[in-house]
This record gives structure tokens, C-alpha cells and sequence, in this order.
């Protein structure tokens, strides 16, 4: 800080910023490549005064100072350029000369980024590690009492079903009455969770829809993708690949405008329909697309106009119960296509969850139950909500198929689990988790934002700027000067490499049950955990 700077009850210090800059003065060249690759420029160039004292072996030489000019790097204090800590400047220095540290003392910064009275709004997900889904273990292995599979050699068929699968009696009646049979879509049990067009960057989008393309078209592996809310491009909407897509309509309606006038000319039907109520990340508030990122081509498939912030409502406008929502909009959207997509609910976690399961139980037209747990990510939400706010999905998803379990209707109604799924790296080992609690299938989105394309949000607060369009890798923005570092083709081919080594370990972890063709759902005992809380909670195995 200068020292002709006025001090303020504001002010802060490099030592009250969480991300402080370590710069050496040694190894800067002064190339001025990190100042310019900075999201958030929090860097500057500076001039500095250095005294140097000079003294001589000769005694009769006075002593003296020796004032000297330099130039180097200075770390802004302003809470508006405060360091995310994304380390983008260590990327680009050719000689590694500065890079971002945290400091887990300093702690005034939360303090001050309340400046004109509103409140943080960020992206990423809570900001806490850990979670009870990496501490469960799979403890029943097949010795000598079933029959064990080789992993590595057998014939596995890891499929899931997304739709109302009624009885055979059951399905005759409604086709006599009704006239249709719940479609019913055979998919692979990890999803790719819901990311707008808008949220994520026109060439990150195009990345993960060439993926999941390859996966189906060449692999074999019916792996589906959720838009998110923000519609489709007019282009995906009328083309083949529209039936690896789960189309989502939530309480902004955005981009639904252009999805009902390309019906006539849909070439495929899409392979579901996810009604958005709840988001994990921010339960209780709609979605929200910052000004920055709404640029022409997002307003035009929107149908709003530019350089406007897009906040959703909490709810949908004239729907305000699971009742009424199954008899309009479940409804409508199946008569939209012709009764042939499955329709389903998207719910944050919440205690309230059985209620609105226990609706969907007695209507014939909700295909599933989607949840999506307090770990959840976002591309923009307030601080408070995100950090505050929400279920954690895995006593969600226990209770919720318990509750089918009692009524009978475990093998009708799929759930799905979302939510923090992957976070400390293990996704195989959550996701099956997940699934011995009584998921049918998994949805993730961070994961492979991190693992795809080289996300660099954290638990620890870093980066987590996908709000503001300024994401240093091009993953959520929407300036052509940043996406353009994102190569679709190798997105790509990292989905692909995230979806090869999952089924992998997932065949690895369901081999030693004996099970080849049909997924461990609700197989809690073979769950375990040296939590006694955790496992009297969960209702599986207490082990130590």
C-alpha cells in the first residue's frame, strides 16, 4: 500500500486478504504476462524506492544511504480486485516468479464485500471439504458364498431405467384406458447434470455435447447430457443428437420459446424432460444469470434482451403444490410430444422431500424423482445460500427409497442423485454409494467442469467466479477472448476419459457382489461406515 493512501475504517491489508500474491523479484523479467491473463486484476505494475547502505573498509569514508528505483508487482487491497487465487499468473510466468498463497488466518475480507449494500454472489459450490459419501465403505465381498465376477473379463451390463416402469397388469390397464404407455429410456447410470447454454460457454457446451455424441455413437454407452436451464441451440434442437439430451424447463421458461416452435421439425425426440422446482446448490431461489454473460447470442435463444441480469423466480408462476404442478406441467409436457419422453421433477434436498415424493407415487405420469443435494455446484448463487442453506443428499435419497420401499413401489419410481457426487475426486466410489442407498442414477456436473476442462474452483474459496464471466479457463464465460482457450475437442475426449475410467471402477466395485446386469439398487448391506451416527442414519452397517 502507498503510503500516500488515506487509511479508513476500510482499508485493508495484503495480509487481510485470504489469496496473497508471493512474488520474486529475482526471477521477474517484467514480461507483464500475469498482469494481463489476471481475471480479476488484482496485480499492478509498481514503482518501488529502495534504500541500500553503503559502508567501506576505509575509515575515513562516512557511511551513507544509497536511495535506488525499481519496478515491480503490487497486490491490490480493494476488496473489488481481491485475489480468487485461480494461480493463472504462475501459468503464463515463464519463469515461475509469482504464484498466490493462501492464508487460512486472514479472515477480513469476508467482512468488506458487502460494498453498496449487496451481498456475495458467486459460483462453484459450499464452501466446506469433506462429505459422509467418502467415508462409506463397501464391505461385502464375495468370498466363497456367491459368485464372484472378474471385473476385468465378464460381460457387464451397467444400465438404468428413467421412467415409470408400471407392472405388467398395471400397463395393460392404462393402455386400455389411456390409450399410451409410460415411455420408459434405458440409460447409463451417471448423467451429466443440468449446465445451462449461457452458464457454460458456447465452445465448453459444444465440448461436453461432442462427448456424450461419441459415447453413444461409437462406444455403445448410452450416456445423456441435461441442458440446464437456458434452452438449446436451434441447431441441436433439429438434429439426431437431440435424443442424448434431457431438455429442462424451470421457472424462468428461458429458451422454451424456440424448444416449442422447433417441435414440427425435431428429427428425434428428446430423451427426457426434467422440471426444474429446486437446486441443491441454493434451495429456495430460482436461477440466476448475471449481465455479464448474457451477451446476443444467449439473449436470442433465451428470447430477452442483452446486457440484462436473468434472475428465475423461486417458483413456477400459478404452479404451488406437487398436485397441481403433475396436473398441469407433468401433463403438458407429455402431451407436447405425444406421451412418448418421460417427464420428471428436479427438487433441491430438503426435509420436505417424502411429501412431495409421496404425490408423485400416485400420479401415473411422473416418470422419477431427481434430488439434488446441499454439495451441489452453481454457476452463480448468493454466498449465503450456497454456504448455509440445504440437504444432504445421502440421508435424502436413504429415506426417499425407504419410502418406496414401504408402499411398494421401489421398482416403479427412479431417483435420482445429484450433489457433491465426485467432490474430493472419488465419483465412482460416491456414485455407488449413492446407489446402494437406493438412487436408480447419478447426476454430476462440477466433476467434470474440473475433470473435463480444468476447472480450478475449490472447496478453499479459489476462483469460484463463474457469476461474473471471467472464468480464466473459458469454461463459464462468455467473452470470446477467454472461451477461445477452450478447445471443444479436447473436452471432448476428456468426457470420454472421465466415463471409460468410471465404468471401470464402478465394474470393479459391483463385481464382488455378483452383479453383471442389473445395477446393486438399494443393496445398503453391502454399505458400511465407522460412523455410529452416520450408519444408525443411514441404516447400514456399523463398522470399526
Amino acid at each position: 500500500m502507498l503510503s500516500d493512501r488515506p487509511v479508513t475504517p476500510s482499508t485493508l491489508s495484503v495480509k487481510d486478504l485470504p489469496w496473497q500474491i508471493l512474488w520474486d523479484k529475482e526471477k521477474c523479467t517484467l514480461c507483464g504476462k500475469c498482469t494481463a491473463v489476471c481475471p480479476v486484476n488484482s496485480i499492478e505494475l509498481g514503482v518501488f524506492r529502495k534504500r541500500v547502505f553503503q559502508a567501506t573498509l576505509n575509515p575515513e569514508d562516512t557511511p551513507g544511504n544509497l536511495h535506488t528505483i525499481y519496478h515491480g508487482l503490487r497486490q491490490k487491497t480493494d476488496p473489488a480486485y481481491a485475489c480468487v487465487g485461480c494461480a493463472m499468473c504462475n501459468m503464463v510466468c515463464p519463469n515461475d516468479a509469482i504464484i498466490p498463497a493462501r492464508s487460512d488466518e486472514a479472515d477480513k475480507l469476508r467482512m468488506h464485500i458487502d460494498r453498496g449494500g449487496q451481498p456475495r454472489r458467486r459460483g462453484g459450490r459450499r464452501n466446506r471439504a469433506g462429505g459422509v459419501l467418502d467415508q462409506i465403505k463397501f464391505i461385502r465381498i464375495s468370498m466363497l458364498t456367491d459368485p464372484a465376477l472378474d471385473a476385468g473379463r465378464h460381460e457387464f451390463e451397467l444400465r438404468t431405467l428413467l421412467g415409470r416402469i408400471l407392472p405388467p397388469e398395471e400397463s395393460m390397464k392404462c393402455l386400455t384406458q389411456n390409450g399410451w404407455i409410460p415411455p420408459v429410456r434405458e440409460i447409463y447410470p451417471l448423467v451429466i447434470g443440468g449446465m445451462s447454454f449461457g452458464a457454460l460457454s458456447p465452445n465448453m457446451w459444444e465440448g461436453l455435447q461432442m462427448g456424450v455424441a461419441y459415447l453413444n455413437e461409437e462406444l455403445g454407452m448410452p450416456v445423456r447430457m441435461c441442458t440446464g436451464e437456458g434452452g438449446c441451440p436451434p441447431r441441436l434442437l433439429r438434429s439426431r443428437f437431440l435424443k442424448y439430451v434431457i431438455l429442462q424447463i424451470a421457472s424462468g421458461y428461458f429458451g422454451w420459446d424456440e424448444i416449442i416452435h422447433a417441435l414440427p421439425e425435431m428429427k428425434e425426440d428428446p430423451c427426457a424432460v426434467e422440471i426444474k422446482y429446486g437446486q441443491g446448490a441454493k434451495p429456495g431461489d430460482g436461477g440466476l444469470l448475471m449481465w455479464y454473460k448474457v451477451n446476443k447470442l444467449i439473449a436470442a435463444i433465451r428470447g430477452v434482451p442483452p446486457g440484462v441480469s436473468l434472475p428465475s423466480p423461486p417458483t413456477h408462476q400459478t404452479k404451488y403444490s406437487i398436485e397441481e404442478s403433475v396436473a398441469k406441467m407433468i401433463q403438458s409436457m407429455y402431451m407436447a410430444w405425444g406421451f412418448r419422453v418421460p417427464v420428471y421433477p428436479k427438487i433441491s434436498g430438503t426435509s420436505t422431500a417424502m411429501a412431495v415424493l409421496n404425490n408423485l407415487t400416485r400420479n401415473p405420469f411422473a416418470a422419477g424423482l431427481a434430488i439434488d443435494g446441499e454439495d451441489g455446484g452453481t454457476g452463480a448463487a448468493y454466498n449465503v445460500s450456497m454456504n448455509h442453506m440445504g440437504h444432504p443428499i445421502a440421508s435424502n435419497i436413504r429415506d426417499a427409497y425407504l419410502t418406496l420401499v414401504t408402499v411398494g413401489k421401489q421398482n416403479e419410481i427412479p431417483l435420482f442423485a445429484g450433489g457433491g457426487v465426485g467432490k474430493n475426486g472419488n465419483l465412482a466410489a460416491n456414485a455407488a454409494a449413492l446407489i446402494m442407498l437406493g438412487a436408480s442414477g447419478i447426476q454430476t456436473g462440477k466433476y467434470i467442469m474440473q475433470a473435463a476442462a480444468g476447472c480450478l474452483g475449490s472447496e478453499t474459496d479459489r476462483c469460484n467466479i463463474c457469476n461474473i464471466g471471467l472464468c480464466p479457463k473459458g469454461i463459464t464465460s462468455q467473452d470470446p477472448r477467454l472461451y477461445r482457450r477452450l478447445d471443444p475437442e479436447m473436452v471432448a475426449e476428456r468426457v470420454v476419459d472421465v466415463f471409460l475410467s468410471f465404468d471401470t471402477e464402478l465394474r470393479k466395485i459391483v463385481a464382488p457382489l455378483g452383479r453383471s446386469t442389473s445395477l446393486p439398487i438399494g443393496m445398503s448391506d453391502a454399505l458400511g461406515i465407522s460412523d455410529k451416527d452416520a450408519a444408525d442414519r443411514l441404516q447400514i452397517k456399523y463398522v470399526i
